[in-house]
């Protein structure tokens, strides 16, 4: 009984905190210069575990779209700990016109890495044939996640324990798109929006569950985005432009749509009952594009929203921020 206050205390507080508080934006800008050409970074200099670093990148190049001397330019970023990498990814364009570009490149934090300020970002960009590294620092903050037991009917784990070929191949289609990183693959620059209206969540990113199986026995994971309360047939919003590369049945998440917003970062939605779109659309921020339900493996009526950078799931209220810094000045 204990256990089960204290639960419901937690999410009171968590919900408390979403509801008045919003996601402060721990943002830094440092001005340099590369071969000779002047360059700007804005990028998060304290993160949570389970959110993203994002790294942009401003770079004026003084040479004429129409003289047939195009620079080359050629940038990549890595996130260590003391002198060991541990994450890394490639620099994509998001903006170009003569004599100037932008650039951006994000990447996933655990949700298992402790907090502390032995964090950095290696930032490494070419111009041409000169080349130079630029190192930042990076505190990770101190946060805490809810641990919760969820026992599952005859039903459910059954779909829970499914090995079956078919499951393992739906699994490993959804993998193999999660891991496609398409560097012209830029839809949408601005901060997220909910896909949701409801104001009610009933679970939250990275919560440590237990599910315990009608057969007995039991096994742990982590909840890899957020829960809405949603009745049955609530509209199910898009929570950015893009274009949708799945819409499907599948085994454990029922009627479900996943969308490609930037190279490397989806948004998936789970446990529908109605799609509204089909793989190949192009859909815009805050449009219709399905209803909610209960279908696969869920306890009742909700909306499950993911957010996936680089394959790696990551805190979808992260997203809900000006994540690219578009509204930084030039």
């Amino acid at each position: 009984m204990k256990k089960v206050f204290k639960n419901i205390l937690s999410r009171f507080f968590v919900l408390s905190f979403f509801a008045f508080c919003t996601i402060p934006a721990f943002a830094k800008r440092v001005d340099f210069s590369v071969g000779g050409h002047t360059a700007v970074l804005y990028y998060n200099d304290s993160v949570y575990p389970g959110d993203a670093v994002f790294v942009k990148m401003e770079l004026k190049i003084p040479v004429q779209a129409d003289s047939g001397n195009n620079v080359k330019i050629k940038a990549g970023m890595d996130f260590y700990l003391g002198e060991k990498a541990l994450r890394h990814s490639d620099f994509y364009f998001i903006h170009t016109e003569e004599g100037y570009c932008e650039m951006l490149s994000g990447i996933p934090l655990s949700t298992w890495w402790k907090s502390g300020d032995g964090y950095s970002i290696k930032v490494k960009i070419s111009v041409d044939d000169y080349s130079e590294d630029f190192f930042l620092p990076c505190l990770l903050l101190q946060k805490n996640f809810i641990s919760e037991i969820i026992p599952l009917s005859p039903s459910n784990t059954s779909i829970k324990t499914d090995d079956s070929k078919e499951r393992m191949r739906q699994i490993e289609k959804l993998n193999a798109i999660l891991a496609t990183c398409d560097t012209t693959a830029v839809y949408e620059i601005d901060a997220f929006v909910p896909p949701s209206k409801s104001l009610y969540r009933t679970s939250f990113f990275a919560d440590r569950r237990t599910f315990t199986y009608s057969t007995g026995g039991s096994s742990t994971s982590l909840h890899l985005g957020l829960d809405y309360r949603s009745p049955e047939g609530t509209d199910v919003y898009s929570c950015a432009k893009g274009k949708v590369v799945l819409a499907e049945w599948r085994n454990s998440t029922g009627w479900s749509i996943v969308i490609e917003h930037l190279p490397g970062l989806y948004s998936l939605y789970y446990h529908l009952r109605e799609m509204k779109v089909e793989a190949g659309d192009m859909v815009e921020a805050g449009e219709l594009i399905g209803l909610s339900g209960s279908t696969g493996l869920a306890t009742g009526p909700h909306l499950h929203w993911e957010i996936r950078l680089n394959s790696e799931a990551v805190n979808p209220d992260f997203f809900t921020t000006d994540f690219t810094f578009k509204r930084w000045p030039r």
